[in-house]
């Protein structure tokens, strides 16, 4: 089985959740969900473990394909991602792509990550600014993880449109990073926030 095939199956689930949330469902359509999954679970459960394998090279520089939506990819570095990982069906589902030396991540946010009615939820921003973060480190040769993250609201964010995180690094202080990042929605700035990371060698995030 390919991760393409496996990523297809985790956006229909991903697309199943947010529907359910979306929807007032009927008892006869609770039923009909209910015994697809007293089928399906077993037969997943009865799968090997998954081991935790990156799809790169963590000792070399991450090269990101070219900016714009066409080519802006999920499933990129880590498939099993909360944010940018398309393997991932309770996650974002991100895409990434580099714009020099930033990272760059677009999303569109279901009712499943709804916060205040109609809006994306703080937490899920958060997420997604430090994994922004955290690939703007990686991708310029700094593995790290961490250690604080502040963020600030300036707008409520959509469901159901686009938004994009940003993240770069700021500055670099032996081990620490200090890194930077802002999300938008076309031109409405919604978060900004910083991050403190701690560097680690790359071949100890693998058994982490």
């Amino acid at each position: 089985m390919t991760e393409d095939r496996r990523a297809l199956v985790a956006a229909q689930l991903r697309e199943l959740g947010h529907e359910f949330v979306a929807h007032d469902l009927s008892d006869a359509t609770l039923d009909a969900l209910e015994s697809a999954v007293r089928i399906l679970l077993p037969l997943v459960r009865e799968e090997p473990i998954r081991e935790w394998v990156p799809r790169i090279d963590l000792a070399e520089r991450v090269e990101l394909p070219i900016p714009d939506e066409a080519a802006a990819s999920a499933n990129l570095a880590f498939a099993h991602s909360l944010v940018a990982g398309g393997s991932n069906p309770m996650g974002l589902g991100a895409k990434l792509w580099r714009e020099g030396d930033i990272a760059a991540m677009r999303v569109t946010l279901g009712r499943a990550f709804e916060g205040a009615p109609g809006r994306s939820h703080g937490g899920v921003l958060a997420s997604l600014a430090d994994e922004t973060m955290g690939l703007a480190a990686s991708m310029n040769g700094a593995f790290g993880l961490t250690a604080n993250l502040s963020i600030t609201y300036r707008a409520a964010a959509p469901l159901n449109e686009p938004i994009t995180a940003r993240g770069w690094i700021s500055s670099r202080d032996g081990r620490k990073i200090h890194l930077a990042a802002s999300i938008t929605s076309g031109d409405l700035l919604i978060a900004e926030a910083t991050a403190l990371f701690i560097t680690i060698e790359p071949g100890s995030l693998a058994s982490s």
